[in-house]
């Protein structure tokens, strides 16, 4: 990262099993190249440090998590350019989202459009009282088109869905939080330190029995029934087989703790 200029995205050293990824890029962390790019080098590190358990992504600019798509870039392109454009910002938040560790999403102040795409494709999502989400793209002439349309309506339904997005209005943290829009709800400003401190929860548990809990309750929304109760299974017997269930029920019993993978 340059020492001469601030990167639109900084990540700190992991600290406890905890990777904080900051958006800073002014005035409002349009979701651009320099974004984009910067979420991949953060989670390249996360990559190779094998020690990440948890990530928290939260902003640097006071009043937004990030506004959106990068209008300006937006204007200068092609129907071509731009799908290239989506496919790469796609390509980022599918990273986000990826079952391999557990992602925060600290939202204080604005997150729209992208902006609430990212904080969508994250595992969890902590916001401050002050926070808005909005999908306003048809104020555009266009749909929300990195994830938008798919997450939200698992997230809170189909109805309330298509309120937000076809309304493109901005809804408020609380009922971000009624709707199950964001898990938790904390007071103005305190995001990023509730998400910290429930990374830091987060981190005392078994990685391997986690993942498993979010490809399970993931297989839920694609597969029949039946079908899920057979996967529910076979991802219990992975963690016997792997000896993580062992430990854990070996560690509750000896009245230690438990020395999880």
């Amino acid at each position: 990262m340059s020492e001469t200029a601030t990167p639109a995205v900084a990540w700190s050293d992991v600290d406890a099993g905890v990777m904080t990824i900051t958006l800073q890029r002014r005035p409002a962390n349009p979701l651009g190249l320099p974004i984009i790019d910067g979420l991949n080098a953060a989670l390249d590190a996360a990559d190779a440090d094998g020690s990440v358990k948890v990530i928290v992504v939260r902003s640097d600019i006071p009043g937004f998590f990030a506004a959106g798509a990068d209008i300006k870039h937006m204007s200068a392109v092609d129907a071509e350019s731009f799908t290239a454009y989506g496919d790469r910002l796609r390509g980022a938040l599918d990273r986000l989202a990826s079952a391999d560790r557990i992602t925060i999403a600290a939202v204080d102040g604005l997150a729209l459009g992208g902006g609430l795409e990212l904080a969508m494709a994250c595992t969890l999502r902590v916001g401050g009282a002050d926070a808005k989400f909005g999908l306003p793209e048809v104020k555009l002439g266009l749909i929300p088109g990195a994830g938008g349309t798919q997450r939200l309506p698992r997230l809170v339904g189909r109805g309330r869905a298509l309120d937000i997005m076809l309304t493109a209005r901005q809804v408020p943290a609380d009922e971000a939080h009624a709707i199950g829009l964001i898990d938790r709800l904390v007071g103005a400003g305190g995001a990023a330190d509730a998400a910290l401190a429930l990374a830091a929860e987060l981190c005392t548990m078994s990685l391997p029995a986690q993942r498993a809990v979010i490809r399970t309750v993931d297989a839920a929304f694609d597969t029949p029934l039946d079908e899920g109760f057979r996967f529910e299974v076979a991802q219990e017997q992975d963690l016997f087989e792997s000896g993580e269930a062992k430990e854990g029920i070996t560690a509750f019993l000896e009245k230690r703790t438990p020395r999880f993978a």
